[in-house]
């Protein structure tokens, strides 16, 4: 995705949902923040954006999230089933509709056994909760980017499935 779409897809999902009335949590691991920061650079994301947690290491996953800390031991914390724990203690933490969470490897190494790249979106609503892998190129900073992108654009579908 084209990093110069970014700010439409951040203005897309908070005025779709404003207009349901719908608000939004993000759960950030490798984006620290970048999810949240560009939904919140949008004006009248007041309505919409309840909050977010920027969780870059394990404890607090586990403790602000409720990220089972057996999974994280076993698996690491580039895992879907991390990302989609990571979204639905978001939704509960911070009393939202929808939520989204990112987890993965920017680089420059490989972590917790998964390749550079690797990138899990997990997202949480209404209908359920799930993750979805992508496999991301490019140095950290355009890993992050595509990662802060891929979140806003699962976080609209979300918008758009919930109404």
């Amino acid at each position: 995705m084209d990093p110069a779409e970014e700010p439409s897809l951040a203005r897309r999902a908070v005025e779709e949902a404003a207009s349901r009335s719908l608000t939004v949590a993000t759960a950030e691991s490798l984006t620290a923040g970048l999810v949240a920061a560009a939904l919140a650079d949008v004006p009248g994301s007041s309505a919409v954006l309840r909050g977010g947690v920027v969780s870059y290491h394990n404890d607090v996953k586990s403790a602000l999230l409720g990220v089972d800390p057996v999974l994280l031991a076993t698996s690491g914390s580039v895992d879907a089933e991390v990302a989609r724990q990571m979204a639905v203690g978001a939704r509960s933490s911070c009393g939202s509709d929808l939520a989204v969470s990112t987890t993965g490897v920017a680089g420059p190494a490989a972590h917790d056994g998964q390749g550079v790249g690797t990138v899990f979106i997990g997202y949480a609503g209404p209908a359920g909760s799930g993750a979805e892998r992508l496999h991301l190129t490019g140095d950290r900073q355009a890993i992050r980017a595509a990662s802060r992108d891929a979140a806003l654009a699962r976080l609209l579908a979300l918008v758009w499935d919930a109404t």
